[in-house]
C-alpha cells in the first residue's frame, strides 16, 4: 500500500485573493517579513497498488478531479506504507 500526499496550488499567473488577504492580515499583525502566501489544497490518498510505478495513476487522478489544470498546478510525494 502507498500513501500519496498531493499538494495543489494556483499557477504563478493566477491571482490568489485569499492568499493575498492572509498576507495582508499577517502584515497588519506585525509579521512584516512575510513575503508571500499561497493558499492551496492538500490530499492524502492511500492506494492499494501492486505495481510500481504508480505515478501515471496519480497524475490521472489529479488531472481529472483533484486539480483544475487550467488554473492550478500540483505536486505529490509517494511513500510505501508498512503492512498491518
Amino acid at each position: 500500500m502507498y500513501l500519496v500526499k498531493i499538494y495543489v496550488t494556483y499557477k504563478q499567473s493566477i491571482l490568489d485573493p485569499k492568499g493575498e488577504a492572509i498576507h495582508d492580515a499577517l502584515h497588519r499583525l506585525g509579521y512584516t517579513n512575510v513575503a508571500d502566501v499561497e493558499l492551496g489544497k492538500y490530499f492524502e490518498v492511500k492506494l492499494e497498488a501492486d505495481e510500481w510505478p504508480i505515478e501515471a495513476e496519480v497524475d490521472e487522478m489529479c488531472d481529472r478531479l483533484l486539480a483544475n489544470v487550467n488554473m492550478e498546478t500540483y505536486r505529490y510525494e509517494i511513500t510505501e506504507m508498512e503492512a498491518l
